[in-house]
């Protein structure tokens, strides 16, 4: 497997098993992942909340069904904010999407493998035109998985926002009549969507930026002044982890009137 680009502030975290297991309810508030019941996949995780993101995923995938959540975790996050290939981005989104399948089939009831495929598969489809993430019915799989995630944990704050995103991104793609036909994509559910998630996760640096970038897709210039206060609360979170800090900075460098 390619090297992956480090993480460039590799030392600023320092978790280890004890303090993930004590900061574990904060560190996954936005996905509600159970804690951990075993001290080797605590140590994966510290990896990954450290932003060792290449050798959690290989932790994770050692320690096989118990860490795949971990390891797919740790693929989003490296391919979202460090990956500069547009097409290893492309396999590395495809191959999370696949994998979150088959935890599916043997775990139906595993809230993050429905998110993360979700996730993966709105990934995906960014590097896709409109016409292919239609024809493959990629909005349809992002849909159904973010609101059987919401079904199965009514906490996951990520997949409120997400699928809040979902909504503002088809509108903003094909329209609102082509969006409420096709997909059920309305601007009011794509807000409340965000309020939901952002009521469970107030302090989420992503959260607040893509509701901004939600609201100038959605309203225009209409939505200009509350997405720049967004935005602005954004940008001055605290990051607890190595991921949030990516958030962060992905926040500071895309004001919401520059969000694709």
């Amino acid at each position: 497997m390619k090297r992956w680009r480090t993480f460039p502030h590799l030392g600023q975290f320092a978790f280890d098993r004890k303090s993930v297991r004590r900061q574990w309810s904060r560190l996954h508030a936005s996905d509600q992942e159970p804690l951990p019941d075993t001290p080797e996949l605590l140590d994966a995780w510290a990896l990954f909340h450290n932003g060792e993101f290449e050798n959690a995923f290989q932790a994770g995938s050692a320690l096989g069904p118990a860490g795949a959540t971990l390891a797919n975790k740790a693929v989003c996050a490296y391919a979202s904010h460090l990956e500069p290939d547009a097409l290893r981005r492309q396999e590395l989104f495809q191959q999370v999407a696949e994998r979150a399948a088959a935890q599916i089939q043997q775990n139906p009831d595993d809230v993050n493998a429905h998110y993360l495929q979700a996730y993966a598969l709105a990934r995906y489809s960014e590097g896709l035109s409109v016409a292919k993430a239609l024809a493959q019915g990629l909005g349809s799989k992002v849909k159904t998985a973010l609101e059987t995630a919401i079904q199965l944990e009514p906490r996951h704050a990520d997949a409120y926002i997400a699928l809040g995103a979902f909504h503002a991104e088809v509108i903003d793609k094909v329209g609102a009549l082509i969006g409420a036909m096709t997909y059920g994509a309305k601007r009011d559910k794509s807000l409340q969507l965000f309020q939901q998630g952002l009521d469970l996760i107030p302090q989420s640096s992503r959260g607040l930026s893509e509701y901004a970038a939600a609201l100038i897709m959605l309203d225009g210039d209409r939505g200009q002044e509350q997405a720049l206060e967004l935005h602005r609360q954004a940008t001055t979170q605290q990051a607890i982890d190595a991921l949030e800090l990516l958030h962060l900075e992905a926040a500071r460098a895309c004001p919401p009137c520059e969000a694709p």
